[in-house]
């Protein structure tokens, strides 16, 4: 089984930056398409960034141009570079294996507020 650890978050005003990681471990037999999600409380995850296999990637449409997926296959740890936030970028962040999901971490909460 694979765990995932979520850092990087904080409170931040809006237009600031913020670099999340997500590190794993665990049993770990092969890299796996690989995202970020968020969740504020009350509603359901959603998909955030996702990073193919090959490195493609995908974003949520009211991030693009904003946030950036990345991941550094020797340190099995997944990244989300974070510029312009908005206050709706409020929220705690996961990342997780797509698909299926691996178990969820802890989460980084981001709070985007002036």
């Amino acid at each position: 089984q694979v765990q995932f650890v979520e850092s990087g978050g904080g409170w931040v005003q809006p237009g600031g930056s913020l670099r999340l990681s997500c590190a794993a471990s665990g049993t770990i037999f092969e890299i796996h398409a690989m995202g970020w999600y968020r969740q504020t409380p009350g509603k359901q995850r959603e998909l955030v960034a996702l990073i193919e296999r090959d490195g493609r990637t995908r974003y949520l449409d009211s991030v693009k141009d904003r946030f950036t997926i990345s991941r550094d296959n020797g340190k099995y740890t997944l990244y989300l570079q974070m510029n312009n936030l908005k206050s709706e970028d409020t929220a705690v962040y996961y990342c997780n294996k797509d698909t299926p999901y691996d178990y969820w971490g802890p989460g980084t909460p981001v709070n985007v507020s002036s």
